[in-house]
């Protein structure tokens, strides 16, 4: 089996673990986390998500890793 067939199943394969985890996955809280910045005045609003993107940062590279440890 070459390295593209083990890609697009390991997607297939993570796109039916979200769909399964779904209903769990929508009721985290991610960008209203505390650190999340919000400036919220009359006719002006700025969103900084500081503490979700620091999470999503490390799940992703978390999952690289196993990727990368997978695959060779």
């Amino acid at each position: 089996m070459n390295n593209t067939q083990k890609i697009i199943i390991l997607l297939g394969a993570f796109i039916i673990l979200i769909g399964f985890l779904w209903p769990y996955i929508s009721k985290i809280p991610l960008f209203r986390l505390p650190g999340d910045i919000v400036i919220d005045k009359p006719n002006f609003k700025v969103f900084i998500p500081i503490t979700s993107m620091i999470i999503i940062s490390l799940l992703l590279t978390i999952i690289f890793w196993l990727i990368r440890k997978f695959f060779n």
